[in-house]
């Protein structure tokens, strides 16, 4: 398997060569802006977006919130999980970094001596903006563009083949969405149950929210009747 595109004239390497190759023609500083958003700085937009998903989802009525953060939970437990099934495949694919088969690449981030499929960084936002979508669309297509950003970078910096960016993609995705019914069956009652917890129930909805309308307009005619009863009770008294 170590021989999966890793020499020889094939789209695989003429597309490495063509994205890395912007590198050295961009100026330093460019270079070093996108090997530290590559490296660090897209993954921790993708984390703050979930948290802002978050923030948003408190606010919603106890029904929909528990959806939200049920699948704001699942998203990152997804990519922790996608990340682990991956340490196994790259030792099976043993794919060496392209730098280490390919001469005149410029590599803007050391110390990489792992293998090369699956790249960890398309795996793991990936799986965030997967898991993200499935919170909340709008957000989640956000989440999902910087995806693509990310696996663009690891490209750029020399440090993973376009398919290896490919299949973390895939491999995110597939974990995401194929484990979602059974990990949303197993977590819903979970955080249901701390929705109604006095002292938990802040991480699902904030303590500002007021009740739904619903309930409120089904308290009203009680409250009607109740106003009614006194006033009747007085005019018999007097």
């Amino acid at each position: 398997m170590a021989g999966l595109a890793t020499g020889g004239p094939n789209p695989d390497v003429r597309l490495l060569y063509d994205v890395n190759g912007l590198a050295k023609d961009a100026p330093g500083w460019l270079d070093r802006a996108v090997g530290l958003i590559g490296e660090y700085g897209l993954v921790l937009a993708l984390v703050l977006l979930v948290l802002w998903c978050w923030r948003g989802a408190r606010r919603q009525g106890e029904a929909e919130a528990v959806d939200t953060f049920t699948a704001l939970v699942w998203g990152p437990l997804a990519a922790g999980l996608a990340l682990l099934v991956n340490v196994p495949l790259r030792g099976f694919v043993g794919r060496p970094r392209p730098f280490r088969q390919h001469e005149g690449i410029e590599v803007l981030a050391g110390g990489k001596t792992d293998f090369s499929f699956v790249s960890d960084h398309a795996t793991l936002a990936m799986a965030l903006g997967v898991g993200l979508f499935v919170a909340n669309r709008r957000l989640g297509l956000v989440g999902i563009g910087l995806a693509l950003l990310e696996g663009f970078c690891r490209v750029y910096m020399g440090v993973h083949y376009p398919t290896d960016v490919v299949g973390g993609f895939a491999l995110g995705t597939a974990v995401v969405l194929l484990l979602a019914p059974l990990a949303l069956a197993l977590l819903t009652p979970v955080v249901r149950a701390v929705a109604r917890s006095p002292r938990a129930r802040w991480l699902v909805r904030s303590r500002s929210v007021r009740a739904p309308l619903a309930v409120e307009l089904s308290r009203a005619p009680q409250a009607a009747g109740d106003g009614v009863g006194v006033r009747g009770e007085r005019d018999l008294a007097a």
